[in-house]
């Protein structure tokens, strides 16, 4: 008998899938790994969650306090000006910009498939305790970061690894950056040009690698420029992209306010295991929830995964505990705002949707999440189902999530490419004979291999692709969480006012980072 040939993509999505189920899940091959009370526990959540417990802890609840100043701080110009490349807002529009993407759209859709409505509670609890941790990468960046010989700042894990914690940890630093370029190909390149290939066939029927080739070719144009190029971009499309898809998702809800009560009621049950069928709580609802609430909460958010600092390094302050409120603020944003919209659009809106169940009969269902539609097209048949009305026959709801979908994608390709640069930068830093003239020909070269990614990955196959992204995050995640806790003692006291907190290897202390303001942060 013969046997159709398999692909690489479809031989590899086994093994990958094993390695994401351990990490994620707990599992491997459908067995139980690590468990409590019979349950499988995902290491990741162990990692995460309880880093940001201890640096929430450590920093006695500093985000939480500072959240709304932190807000206002957002909207106020400030007049301090400090060393770096681009303004502090700038910056995090840069790193919102690569939070903000795919995982905000689908991966919402996603967690809601493999965890239900209660994921969405455990995407909050791993935004709160996230901004504990984006406030630590944030503060250290600046404290850490390093100036090149041209005179260009720039910084993140792999800096304040070497500097703050000195050579011996070099190693630590050079898995981070291993871990980043990973990550960079597959999170930020890969799964953004995949849904991209996909929105622009719903959008305009175009094959995938058509809609691939046309943001190849666009983010080229821009990462050309590096990041001040970038980061431009990102001021001007993020705070408008942000803002405009809030409102088109806070008017969906308007429209179906009577079905709120019931979405929050589902949430809060689905989040401790309670199961209206049986009348009780299960232990197993629970886990299932906070696994995919914990994991798409990260490759949303990046929390404590080490991309954002990269961005937040190049900021204009002297001032890291300043940065640090900004970093957190881009969690916040990010998950507590953007994707909670997301979700409860999915949730609330009611429309013609259907589920094929057990004997493969459809059945009618009210909601998009009860549906068979899972992914992207989740979110698009919610906002459809919001906003009937054609235009070109196509609903406008699916028009307002391709276009939210397509722009936030090709703004987190671009911050990526730079993520990636950085980490390839720090590694040819470490070769003997490296140049600046070197460096800039690495850049370029690296930047023509992002655009080709690009292409190939707007029509590879979505599952291996996701896999890779649940893998490549951790392969960031942990390098970066050691550094942060190593680090916890200089975090705690930069958020007291004391910039020049811990000790520089292999350099002077930066004199602008001398004064203390002792105070004036919010301890």
């Amino acid at each position: 008998m013969s046997t159709a040939p398999v692909s690489w993509f479809e031989a590899a999505i086994v093994p990958v899938s094993n390695i994401s189920d351990f990490i994620w899940a707990g599992t491997w091959n459908g067995g139980t790994v690590i468990s409590i009370a019979g349950q499988p526990i995902p290491p990741m959540i162990i990692v995460l969650l309880g880093a940001g417990i201890y640096i929430m802890i450590g920093l006695r609840g500093y985000p939480l306090l500072r959240l709304f100043p932190a807000l206002a701080a957002l909207f106020k110009k400030s007049d301090e000006k400090g060393e770096g490349e681009l303004s502090p807002f700038a910056a995090l529009s840069t790193a919102l910009s690569g939070q903000v993407g795919t995982g905000n759209l689908a991966g919402v859709a996603t967690a809601l498939t493999l965890g239900g409505p209660g994921a969405i509670f455990w995407m909050w609890v791993t935004a709160l305790f996230g901004m504990a941790l984006a406030f630590a990468e944030g503060s250290l960046a600046v404290r850490f970061r390093e100036q090149t010989a041209d005179g260009t700042y720039r910084g993140g894990p792999m800096s304040y690894i070497t500097i703050g914690l000195g050579p011996k940890w070099k190693w630590l630093a050079i898995l981070f950056c291993l871990g980043t370029l990973f990550s960079a190909l597959v999170t930020g390149n890969g799964i953004q040009a995949n849904s991209l290939g996909d929105s622009a066939n719903e959008l305009f029927g175009v094959p995938d690698w058509i809609g691939g080739s046309v943001a190849a070719v666009v983010v080229f144009a821009v990462i050309i420029g590096g990041i001040k190029s970038i980061g431009k971009v990102a001021e001007t499309i993020v705070p408008w992209m942000a803002g405009i898809y809030l409102v088109m998702a806070f008017t969906a809800l308007i429209i179906h306010l009577p079905y709120l009560p019931e979405t929050f009621t589902l949430i809060f049950e689905g989040a401790f295991g309670y199961d209206a069928a049986s009348g009780g709580f299960l232990g197993g609802m629970i886990i299932i929830a906070m696994r995919a609430g914990v994991a798409r909460g990260l490759f949303s958010n990046e929390a404590g995964q080490g991309s954002t600092p990269i961005a937040h390094a190049v900021a204009q302050t002297n001032d890291p505990a300043s940065q640090g409120r900004f970093a957190m603020m881009g969690t916040f944003i990010d998950t507590i705002l953007i994707c909670t919209m997301t979700a409860l659009v999915m949730l609330t809106v009611a429309g013609d949707f259907t589920v094929t169940d057990a004997n493969g009969v459809k059945q009618a269902v009210e909601h998009a999440w009860q549906s068979d539609l899972g992914g992207f097209a989740m979110t698009s048949g919610a906002y459809a189902a919001a906003f009937p009305f054609t235009v070109f026959n196509i609903p406008i709801g699916t028009l307002i999530a391709s276009v939210a979908l397509i722009l936030f994608v090709f703004t987190t390709m671009l911050t990526w490419s730079y993520y990636g640069e950085r980490a390839i930068t720090y590694l040819y830093d470490l070769l003997p004979g490296s140049t600046l003239d070197g460096e800039k020909k690495l850049h370029f070269a690296w930047r023509v291999l992002w655009c080709v990614v690009i292409f190939f990955g707007s029509f590879a196959p979505l599952e291996l692709v996701w896999r890779l992204g649940d893998i490549s995050n951790a392969a960031m995640t942990l390098p970066n969480i050691i550094a942060l806790l190593a680090l916890s003692g200089v975090v705690f006291a930069l958020a007291k006012g004391h910039r020049n907190a811990g000790t520089d290897h292999g350099r002077e202390t930066p004199r602008e980072l001398m004064e203390e303001i002792s105070g004036t942060s919010g301890d």
